[in-house]
């Protein structure tokens, strides 16, 4: 490492944990939270955490990945905020699976004030189930976003009308095929009843009746105790957030580019919502890949719009301390 004082490495040490306690904003399946950090004299890690896997819904771990991935987005740009740039490998040791990622080589740059903005973005950044305004999305917004997804190596398709109306179709299809699924409402109902523990979808980030909308969002097997409202989200936009590779990497550049996407449209002012049961069904998640002309693989399908200017924002889901995602023993004398 290149840094030659005590008083250096502690600057660095400090960064590197507060950083990864930033990322305990990023987005995840069901609020899963599965990632666990480990701060290093001169290094950082990601690794997944297998406990908080939604195996039923996610056998392949690809949500997994790709929740991970958007905390390694958050973390990025925490480092950057602060000044500091890292190489990031990707799955650097096939012997260490739950390893994701390797960030080293720190430099000290100064800090990014776009990142800054980010950063800012990652504390008021939600997800509202409710519809959007009937305002439709401005085009240079839709094309920000698109352009903050592809910075990370992943694709982002604009869903035409034709396409709308078969994203909704599978959405129905995916829903029905998981209402049968003993086993998936079972992982349903323990991600929805976790009060008090900091993860998890508590009632009040739920609607309370299922909402007026083109592609149906996900039934939670109870309603919430938000209030919907009488709207209708005919002016949103749906999209799919795809890659040309289905493997782990490509994953977890997935949730990167999700991580970008979303507070890119939050700085924007645009509410962004996962659907990914489309995905979890592998029928349903087959005609996704026939949407994008066989060209790729879908990760997911996001709602877009603009939030409704009548409705104040729903409350933040909890998290977890950062004690419990971030593991700092390894430099505890330099961060005292």
């Amino acid at each position: 490492m290149s840094h030659e004082t005590p008083t250096a490495d502690r600057a660095l040490t400090t960064a590197l944990a507060e950083a990864a306690a930033m990322a305990g904003h990023a987005p995840s399946v069901h609020n899963s939270q599965p990632w666990r950090w480990t701060v290093l004299p001169d290094a950082l890690e990601l690794r997944v955490v297998r406990e908080r896997h939604l195996s039923a819904m996610d056998p392949e771990g690809r949500l997994l990945t790709v929740s991970c991935g958007a905390a390694l987005h958050h973390t990025r740009l925490a480092l950057a905020a602060e000044g500091w740039t890292a190489v990031v490998e990707r799955l650097p040791d096939p012997a260490q699976p739950d390893l994701l990622a390797r960030l080293t080589g720190f430099k000290h740059t100064g800090a990014d004030p776009d990142a800054m903005h980010m950063v800012q973005c990652m504390r008021v950044r939600h997800t509202d189930r409710r519809p959007v305004s009937d305002e439709p999305i401005p085009d240079a917004a839709l094309e920000e976003i698109d352009r903050a997804a592809t910075r990370e190596g992943v694709n982002l398709q604009v869903l035409d009308d034709t396409q709308k109306i078969q994203l909704a179709s599978a959405a129905q299809q995916a829903a029905a095929v998981e209402a049968g699924s003993p086993e998936l409402q079972e992982e349903l109902a323990y991600w929805t009843s976790r009060a008090g523990t900091g993860t998890g979808l508590p009632p009040e980030v739920l609607p309370g009746e299922a909402p007026q909308t083109t592609v149906p969002g996900r039934d939670f097997g109870q309603p919430g105790t938000l209030p919907v409202g009488p709207g209708h989200d005919r002016a949103a936009a749906y999209a799919i957030l795809w890659c040309t590779e289905d493997e782990r990497d490509s994953w977890l550049r997935a949730g990167e580019a999700l991580s970008a996407a979303w507070l890119t449209g939050t700085r924007l002012g645009v509410s962004l919502v996962p659907l990914s049961g489309v995905v979890e069904v592998e029928g349903t998640r087959q005609v996704l890949r026939q949407m994008l002309s066989g060209l790729g693989f879908p990760y997911l399908a996001l709602r877009l719009g603009l939030a409704d200017p009548t409705h104040a924002g729903p409350p933040h889901t909890p998290r977890l301390d950062a004690a419990q995602t971030v593991d700092t023993s390894a430099v505890r004398d330099q961060l005292s």
